[in-house]
């Protein structure tokens, strides 16, 4: 399976996971130059920006582990232009969901990851 079939799949079963504890998906794959966010989410009166991390096995470390200074960096940028074109007030958040797609039920979500 290439990565952008694993990047969708992990991102359909965080939608999934999200919904069921009653986020409301309001953007999936939002993009910005270079820069993408995976899922924004409306949750408690936060907007949130969630970066999915999906691999079929957990041998060479945790998805959660490859969300680096950069990628931090270009999530950031983006969540700052889509902030700004929705003219959002209110606080935001930024999760990491990690997810293993061989046991889509064990996943980690990392609320206040980043920031």
């Amino acid at each position: 399976m290439n990565t952008k079939k694993i990047g969708d799949k992990g991102e359909n079963i965080a939608s999934n996971i999200l919904e069921t504890k009653g986020y409301e998906i309001l953007e999936r794959n939002y993009r910005f130059k270079r820069c993408e966010i995976d899922i924004i989410a409306l949750h408690n009166n936060l907007l949130i920006f969630i970066e999915v991390k999906a691999l079929h096995s957990f041998n060479y470390g945790f998805p959660e582990e490859r969300v680096n200074q950069a990628k931090i960096a270009k999530i950031i940028e983006a969540a700052e232009n889509y902030i700004f074109s929705i003219n959002w007030q209110k606080d935001i958040r930024f999760d990491i969901l990690s997810i293993n797609l061989n046991k889509p039920n064990e996943y980690l979500h990392i609320e206040d990851a980043f920031y």
